[in-house]
């Protein structure tokens, strides 16, 4: 595996660290002396109940089985979720949805095709190209499970592009559970100056004390993107003139214009593009005041505590660095395909260039929580204030601090027969560098039937500040800033789910006025007229004989009033797939995947600024992406090997080349091979 020797010691380390506590966690207690199985057993909000004969338990259970019970949620959430075994969608473990788009290959900036706009009242930085491939902490999980339970992930793909995927977590007691997942991506790239590498590693823990008042949640995050930017070919014509054909020959805009190496080595470093860094720390504690109870059995009495009134303190600190820089910039290149002058260099000679923000962000928060239902703690009402401070350095050397003082407030209820699933929250800025900002949300999922399936309707609204990009003071080339208004944003949607009949049909409608975009590689502006967006969603499985199956996805989409918005009005994706379970363990799906969307302007891209900005000059004319996959899963072992692309066999020069960014050409052919692999300790 071709990983640099810092990577390398970084993941020898934390495989260290996996066995050290696996080693621990063997010593402890699972169950009670003997090996017994305990009589008592778990909901799914975690409560003990008296067990069923063909119960599991989360408080004991026989270390030496050979299987494992495992479920988690997501931070902030309380339903209850088991990890996804499918192999039939390789999106679900490579992270690159169909309604997405890079610059060509993995780890570069991306963008999806769905319109998607910033619904995130309050301060934002702006850079959102790599986000597609970072950890957040609405993504993090939090597990219960009775056993040591990893995943590890390989996937090699052509030129030596490779990802590493590493999950463990263990309860050290019932009411203590760790997680740590690490992923490290290196993609070198068929074009000059595009290799890109991530590095991402998040940690867990929750703590309960056994009386059941106090629990904690801890969470750290870090993101570092290392990706280099070519600014696009110089001509794609040249795609005719190719040599064996090898498309690493091509001239790029931007980049050392010397030797280019594939070497991954060499590669994780770069001296032309983006170099982004994010650390987060959470720490969310509460305390409850409730009534107790307790379920007594003939060996043991276990004790209840049902909350009532919460008192909740969230203190979270995180630093991130956004920078571009080059350090062989070359003043008649940028003159001449950037209109860009670099300043204190006309002579055309190699210079070094760099634009950098640094922020840091503490966050208070307190929030009282009431629950009305003592044994429904999917039913509760939330109201809370924060302050928020913000400290922001500029190119190293000019420093500001800003505040922001809010208050929010949530209403949830799932109902314990699942029939009614509402959802309402509001947060507002009250003073600060945000003020008047606000966000509104409501939702309200009803089971018409377990038959018929559901139907979901919602409303958002989000008053916003344009992203600090756009403000003034960056350090960024931004030009032509201005007091830009603040954005608002009415979202309406709905959402029928037919589970028995593998449907979905979803729509969403979004009113947007005062909307802030880049027109060019610098410039800034504001669309102060209201437009509207409408987009339609639909997917369906069909059962087409005893081992063939259809699964459609389909997407339609359209802008009207003007909108310096330009989106495909069709995107679909299509699997046409052999499954079936075969000699007892074996599981396969193998097929063809296919995914086309209609020709239309396609954003541009800025290296500079790291934005997708609007044009009207380049339009698409691409044919369907073509993918071959077969995928396997014997037990708790998978496997997937794909040869995607094959669209570009079917044609010669530029007519090959999928243009999903103007200047940025798809992959060829390109041959992928993945393992993921899961351990019982």
């Amino acid at each position: 595996m071709n990983l640099p020797a810092d990577k390398l010691l970084c993941l020898i380390a934390g495989c260290l660290l996996i066995t050290v506590l696996q080693t621990a966690a063997q010593t402890s207690n699972y169950g009670q002396s003997g090996g017994s199985v305990s009589t008592i057993q778990y909901d799914s909000q975690g409560r003990p109940i008296k067990a069923t004969k063909t119960g599991d338990s989360l408080q004991h259970r026989d270390k030496y089985a050979d299987s494992v019970t495992i479920f988690y949620r997501y931070f902030d959430s309380t339903r209850t979720r088991k990890i996804d075994s499918s192999i039939n969608d390789f999106s679900k473990k490579f992270p690159q949805p169909y309604s997405s788009v890079n610059l060509g290959n993995f780890g570069t900036a991306s963008h999806s095709l769905i319109f998607s706009p910033l619904m995130k009242a309050g301060w934002d930085a702006g850079f959102h190209q790599y986000d597609l491939y970072n950890f957040n902490i609405e993504t993090t999980r939090f597990f219960q499970t009775t056993r040591p339970y990893t995943e590890m992930a390989y996937a090699l793909g052509n030129n030596s592009e490779q990802l590493v995927d590493i999950l463990h977590t263990q309860n050290r007691k019932s009411n203590f559970n760790f997680s740590f997942e690490y992923r490290f991506s290196n993609a070198p790239g068929q074009y000059r100056t595009s290799n890109a590498n991530l590095n991402n590693m998040r940690f867990t823990g929750r703590y309960q004390t056994l009386n059941k008042r106090y629990e904690a949640f801890f969470i750290y995050l870090s993101n570092k993107n290392v990706s280099s930017e070519n600014g696009g070919l110089q001509d794609p014509n040249y795609i005719d003139s190719i040599q064996l054909p090898d498309p690493y020959q091509l001239q790029t805009r931007l980049g050392n214009a010397g030797p280019a190496s594939r070497n991954p080595f060499t590669n994780t470093a770069i001296t032309t593009g983006n170099v982004y860094k994010q650390n987060t720390f959470l720490y969310r504690q509460h305390y409850d005041f409730g009534q107790k109870d307790s379920i007594v059995t003939d060996s043991v009495t276990i004790k209840l505590f049902y909350p009532r009134l919460r008192l909740e303190h969230t203190i979270s600190l995180s630093s991130s660095s956004y920078n571009f820089y080059d350090y062989y910039a070359d003043s008649a290149s940028y003159q001449k395909f950037f209109n860009y002058t670099i300043p204190g260099n006309a002579s055309g000679n190699y210079d070094t260039i760099s634009f950098k923000d640094n922020w840091s962000n503490l966050t208070n928060e307190f929030s009282v929580i009431s629950f009305p239902d003592k044994i429904n703690l999917s039913q509760f009402a939330k109201v809370g204030a924060g302050i928020q401070n913000l400290k922001a350095t500029f190119n190293d050397t000019s420093v500001d601090h800003f505040y922001n003082l809010y208050v929010l407030g949530e209403y949830r209820n799932r109902t314990r027969n699942n029939v009614w699933d509402i959802e309402a929250s509001g947060k507002l800025y009250l003073n600060g560098f945000n003020a008047g900002d606000y966000a509104a949300f409501i939702s309200l999922k009803r089971q018409l039937s377990k038959k018929i399936g559901f139907l979901q309707l919602g409303f958002q609204n989000v008053n916003r500040t344009p992203s600090f990009i756009f403000d003034p003071l960056t350090s960024f080339p931004v030009r032509q800033h201005a007091n830009f208004g603040k954005e608002n944003i009415i979202r309406a949607f709905a959402l029928y789910e037919n589970p028995k009949a593998a449907f979905k049909l979803s729509g969403e409608y979004y009113l947007v006025n005062n909307y802030t975009y880049f027109d060019s590689f610098f410039i800034a502006k504001q669309y102060a007229t209201l437009f509207n967006v409408l987009h339609v969603h639909a997917e369906k499985a069909f059962k087409l004989s005893r081992y063939w199956n259809w699964y459609t996805e389909v997407d339609l989409q359209q802008t009207t009033g003007g909108a310096p918005v330009n989106l495909p009005f069709l995107l679909t994706r299509n699997r046409i797939a052999f499954e079936g379970n075969f000699y007892t363990n074996l599981n396969v799906s193998t097929g063809l995947e296919f995914r086309y969307y209609s020709n239309y302007h396609a954003d541009n891209y800025s290296p500079f600024t790291g934005q997708f900005f609007y044009q009207n000059s380049f339009v698409t004319a691409n044919k369907p992406d073509i993918n071959f996959f077969f995928h396997v899963r014997i037990k708790s072992f998978k496997a997937f090997l794909r040869f995607e692309n094959l669209n570009t066999l079917l044609g010669t020069g530029l007519s090959k080349y999928n243009f999903t960014v103007p200047l940025y050409p798809s992959q060829t052919v390109w041959l992928r091979f993945g393992i993921w692999w899961t351990f019982v300790n």
